[in-house]
């Protein structure tokens, strides 16, 4: 009898989560939170006057928000980020720069990531980069991410999005299989963002990396209903021993 009433009450309460789970999927519509992170700090670009890493971002943001996201933009020179010195999490609570405690939060309500970046010697920018290093694993968790590169010419920093698949791996907001690289990027956007080429095309072609990113997001975000991840596994954030192997 006992064991039959401890079925029932598991039954009860699994059914329960399930029901939270299913209402929070039907409510969220597919509508997630992204952070798009910029990977340059150039205010200019002789012979091109504008950013062409902002024109990447610009209509990356467009093309998400018309699939009923909520993105923003995180532009290292706009925030006038620090070289890195000291990351957010190492500063007494409370001390933080307000630049980065904003940030961090940030992160820490986002439901996915997209890393736009050119390449800089046969890796990521030095300013995305830095901004990510300003900030631990535990706030980028359990988030999938996007890899989407750039350059003037023609290879699209191919091999800036191979280097950042282990970086984002490590920060535990694994990135989707597929990529996008923007060869020549000045002549596919202008400087506002919006497509000088075929439309359909690069939409469609964007959108094959966003869509997984948007699935993989969704998954997360609805599991998290019925299991908090880090009661699972949980963060390392005393000391760095707490990654060892048992001795």
């Amino acid at each position: 009898m006992l064991g039959m009433a401890m079925s029932t009450m598991s039954r009860a309460r699994l059914e329960r989560r399930l029901a939270r789970c299913f209402s929070s999927a039907t409510s969220a519509t597919g509508k997630l939170s992204v952070l798009c992170f910029l990977g340059t700090t150039r205010n200019d670009g002789p012979p091109f006057p504008t950013r062409v890493g902002s024109r990447v971002a610009a209509y990356s943001a467009s093309l998400l928000k018309k699939h009923g996201h909520a993105v923003e933009v995180v532009d290292p020179l706009e925030l006038d980020l620090p070289l890195l010195r000291k990351p957010e999490f190492a500063y007494q609570r409370g001390e933080q720069p307000k630049v980065l405690s904003e940030l961090a939060e940030a992160i820490r309500s986002a439901d996915a990531f997209v890393m736009i970046s050119p390449e800089y010697n046969h890796t990521a920018s030095p300013a995305l980069l830095n901004t990510l290093n300003h900030f631990g694993s535990s706030i980028f968790s359990y988030k999938p991410s996007a890899i989407c590169t750039y350059s003037q010419g023609q290879w699209g920093g191919a091999r800036a999005a191979v280097a950042l698949r282990p970086i984002l791996s490590e920060l535990g907001c694994l990135p989707v299989s597929a990529m996008i690289h923007v060869p020549a990027a000045h002549t596919v956007f202008d400087e506002h963002g919006s497509l000088i080429k075929e439309e359909s095309d690069w939409e469609q072609y964007f959108m094959r990396t966003f869509s997984q990113m948007e699935w993989w997001a969704m998954a997360a975000k609805n599991h998290k209903v019925l299991q908090d991840p880090f009661s699972l596994s949980p963060a390392l954030k005393r000391q760095p021993s707490q990654r060892n192997a048992p001795k």
